[in-house]
């Protein structure tokens, strides 16, 4: 049992972590629902709806007041066993794209932004739009708009890279983004209508995010604050080493912006014309993709 919490708390300790990290979160509160209802069914209580309501989104607005937690709570939350299984393996397939180009703490602010877009456009539609008005009040949980809002952003940032799927072969991104959009939009006057329109402001979100990135505007920014806040914690400080560089022997290979020095984006060029794209290292394609970005 304790290597199981050492292997948790391992997995927190890297702050290049993320994607493995929403993962875990959503599986370990999975995991800790599922005994739950296990030992309150045996116990012959109905205490899981309850404890359900407690971490799933109500479309009230009253009962919203009383639950704020759940805006977030909702996108971590999960009781079916093919429908976290579903968004888990696509939130690993394209949040590892998002990871490789973009940096791990990207994946995050898609994640948690995409829920949350995900959940005003559902609040919205069943506040003002008649058909949702009359099907009364509900409730939402899973990660389907925040996982949506990553594979938009995948799809935005490389639509041509290419997966490899079981009997279809090789498949464009976008045509796997576009799909997926469209279904939600036929879903979205379906049994599960307020899930579907929660995918689309999680897809709004994803494609916005990335032009906003491109045009140099980062949404995530206090996402990535609060997230290094909250995994720090699982963190012991490491002592601060300081050390000095006289003038004459260091060398400042980035800008004080943060973008990379003409000699590294000559030196990446200079690789990609000798050896290919895929000869780049992770932080070199994040350094060519910063460099891209306008001012």
């Amino acid at each position: 049992m304790n290597s199981i919490f050492n292997d948790i708390k391992n997995a927190f300790n890297r702050r290049d972590n993320a994607l493995n990290q929403l993962i875990l979160i959503n599986i370990l509160v999975f995991v800790a629902l599922i005994l739950l209802r296990t030992i309150l069914w045996l116990a012959q209580t109905d205490y899981f709806g309850t404890i359900m309501t407690w971490l799933s989104l109500p479309s009230n607005p009253r009962e919203l007041l009383w639950h704020p937690w759940t805006i977030f709570t909702y996108f971590f939350t999960h009781r079916d066993w093919l429908h976290i299984i579903f968004n888990m393996l696509n939130l690993y397939w394209f949040g590892m794209l998002v990871q490789e180009y973009l940096g791990s703490k990207k994946v995050v602010s898609l994640y948690i932004l995409g829920g949350l877009c995900g959940a005003l456009l559902y609040l919205l539609f069943y506040n003002f739009v008649p058909f949702f008005i009359q099907r009364g009040s509900a409730e939402m949980i899973g990660a389907s708009a925040s996982v949506l809002a990553i594979i938009v952003a995948a799809a935005t940032l490389l639509p041509d890279y290419t997966f490899n799927l079981l009997l279809l072969g090789p498949v464009k991104i976008k045509w796997i983004a576009w799909f997926l959009v469209l279904l939600s939009v036929s879903g979205a006057v379906g049994d599960n209508a307020g899930g579907n329109v929660a995918h689309l402001g999680g897809a709004l979100l994803g494609y916005i995010f990335i032009r906003q990135l491109k045009n140099g505007s980062d949404l995530g920014r206090p996402i990535h604050s609060t997230w290094d806040f909250i995994t720090g914690l699982f963190n012991r400080r490491p002592r601060m080493k300081v050390s000095y560089k006289s003038p004459a022997t260091a060398t400042t290979f980035s800008s004080h912006s943060g973008k990379p020095s003409q000699n590294e984006i000559d030196f990446i060029l200079d690789k990609i014309s000798k050896s290919g794209y895929e000869s780049l290292s992770k932080e070199e394609k994040q350094k060519l993709f910063r460099a891209s970005q306008k001012e």
